[in-house]
Protein backbone atom coordinates (compact mmCIF):
# COMPACT_ATOMS: atom_id res chain seq x y z
CA UNK A 1 0.00 0.00 0.00
CA UNK A 2 3.21 2.17 0.11
CA UNK A 3 3.05 5.05 2.80
CA UNK A 4 -0.12 6.49 4.68
CA UNK A 5 -0.38 9.64 6.25
CA UNK A 6 -2.72 10.61 8.82
CA UNK A 7 -4.00 14.41 9.02
CA UNK A 8 -6.81 16.32 9.99
CA UNK A 9 -6.18 15.48 14.00
CA UNK A 10 -6.45 19.18 16.58
CA UNK A 11 -7.67 20.75 19.61
CA UNK A 12 -11.30 20.84 19.89
CA UNK A 13 -13.95 21.41 22.68
CA UNK A 14 -16.34 18.20 23.79
CA UNK A 15 -19.32 18.15 21.18
CA UNK A 16 -17.22 19.59 18.48
CA UNK A 17 -16.14 18.09 15.49
CA UNK A 18 -12.97 16.68 13.42
CA UNK A 19 -12.22 14.84 10.20
CA UNK A 20 -9.79 12.86 10.53
CA UNK A 21 -8.12 11.63 6.73
CA UNK A 22 -5.01 8.80 5.53
CA UNK A 23 -4.04 8.95 2.28
CA UNK A 24 -1.79 6.17 0.75
CA UNK A 25 0.99 6.95 -1.71
CA UNK A 26 0.84 3.29 -3.57
CA UNK A 27 -1.15 1.29 -6.00
CA UNK A 28 -4.07 -0.89 -5.15
CA UNK A 29 -5.55 1.30 -2.75
CA UNK A 30 -8.99 -0.23 -3.66
CA UNK A 31 -8.05 -3.59 -2.31
CA UNK A 32 -7.14 -2.65 0.72
CA UNK A 33 -9.17 -2.88 4.62
CA UNK A 34 -8.37 0.22 6.39
CA UNK A 35 -8.70 1.23 9.38
CA UNK A 36 -8.69 3.35 12.32
CA UNK A 37 -6.94 2.89 15.93
CA UNK A 38 -6.21 5.17 18.50
CA UNK A 39 -3.90 5.61 21.43
CA UNK A 40 -4.48 7.18 24.44
CA UNK A 41 -1.48 8.07 27.05
CA UNK A 42 -0.67 5.23 28.82
CA UNK A 43 -3.19 3.05 27.13
CA UNK A 44 -2.90 0.20 24.56
CA UNK A 45 -3.62 0.91 20.76
CA UNK A 46 -7.28 0.22 20.23
CA UNK A 47 -9.49 -0.56 17.33
CA UNK A 48 -11.67 2.41 16.30
CA UNK A 49 -12.93 1.83 13.02
CA UNK A 50 -12.49 -0.40 9.89
CA UNK A 51 -13.94 0.19 6.05
CA UNK A 52 -13.32 -2.94 4.25
CA UNK A 53 -12.47 -3.11 0.35
CA UNK A 54 -15.20 -5.58 -0.20
CA UNK A 55 -18.21 -3.90 -0.32
CA UNK A 56 -17.24 -1.20 1.74
CA UNK A 57 -18.29 -3.10 5.17
CA UNK A 58 -18.04 -0.78 8.10
CA UNK A 59 -17.31 -1.45 11.58
CA UNK A 60 -17.06 0.48 14.97
CA UNK A 61 -16.19 0.13 17.91
CA UNK A 62 -18.97 0.40 20.80
CA UNK A 63 -17.59 3.29 22.32
CA UNK A 64 -17.39 5.50 18.80
CA UNK A 65 -20.68 3.82 17.55
CA UNK A 66 -23.54 6.52 16.09
CA UNK A 67 -20.76 9.42 16.29
CA UNK A 68 -18.28 8.49 13.80
CA UNK A 69 -18.01 7.27 10.61
CA UNK A 70 -15.34 5.46 8.11
CA UNK A 71 -15.46 6.08 4.19
CA UNK A 72 -12.81 5.88 1.60
CA UNK A 73 -12.44 7.16 -1.46
CA UNK A 74 -10.03 4.93 -3.94
CA UNK A 75 -9.93 7.37 -6.55
CA UNK A 76 -7.73 9.57 -4.22
CA UNK A 77 -6.66 6.70 -2.47
CA UNK A 78 -7.95 8.56 0.74
CA UNK A 79 -9.95 7.07 4.07
CA UNK A 80 -11.87 9.49 6.04
CA UNK A 81 -12.65 9.22 9.57
CA UNK A 82 -15.47 11.92 10.33
CA UNK A 83 -16.17 12.35 14.39
CA UNK A 84 -18.87 14.03 15.26
CA UNK A 85 -20.38 15.12 18.80
CA UNK A 86 -16.11 14.00 20.19
CA UNK A 87 -15.60 13.59 24.12
CA UNK A 88 -12.91 14.15 26.14
CA UNK A 89 -12.49 10.33 26.14
CA UNK A 90 -11.75 10.37 22.09
CA UNK A 91 -7.91 12.37 23.40
CA UNK A 92 -6.14 10.07 21.42
CA UNK A 93 -3.27 9.59 18.75
CA UNK A 94 -5.32 8.53 15.79
CA UNK A 95 -3.28 6.04 13.30
CA UNK A 96 -4.88 4.24 10.03
CA UNK A 97 -3.52 0.83 9.09
CA UNK A 98 -3.65 -0.55 5.93
CA UNK A 99 -4.72 -4.63 5.60
CA UNK A 100 -5.23 -7.45 3.12
CA UNK A 101 -7.35 -8.90 4.42
CA UNK A 102 -11.31 -8.68 5.06
CA UNK A 103 -12.03 -10.38 8.46
CA UNK A 104 -10.84 -9.73 11.92
CA UNK A 105 -9.79 -6.17 10.88
CA UNK A 106 -10.60 -5.10 14.49
CA UNK A 107 -7.19 -6.55 15.47
CA UNK A 108 -4.08 -4.94 15.41
CA UNK A 109 -2.27 -7.48 14.22
CA UNK A 110 -4.24 -8.09 10.86
CA UNK A 111 -3.07 -5.09 9.63
CA UNK A 112 0.10 -4.69 7.29
CA UNK A 113 1.45 -1.15 7.33
CA UNK A 114 0.72 2.22 9.66
CA UNK A 115 0.91 5.96 9.33
CA UNK A 116 2.10 8.13 12.11
CA UNK A 117 -0.57 9.35 13.74
CA UNK A 118 -2.48 12.38 14.16
CA UNK A 119 -3.26 13.98 17.35
CA UNK A 120 -6.39 14.65 18.54
CA UNK A 121 -7.33 16.56 21.74
CA UNK A 122 -10.98 17.38 23.32
CA UNK A 123 -10.89 19.84 25.79
CA UNK A 124 -13.95 19.66 28.50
Amino acid sequence: QGELVESGGGLVQAGDSLRLSCTASGRLFNRYTMGWFRQGVAKEREFVAAISWLNDTTYYADSVKGRFAISRDNDKSTSFLQMNKLQVEDTARYYCGAAWKTDAVTREDVYNGWGPGTQVTVSA
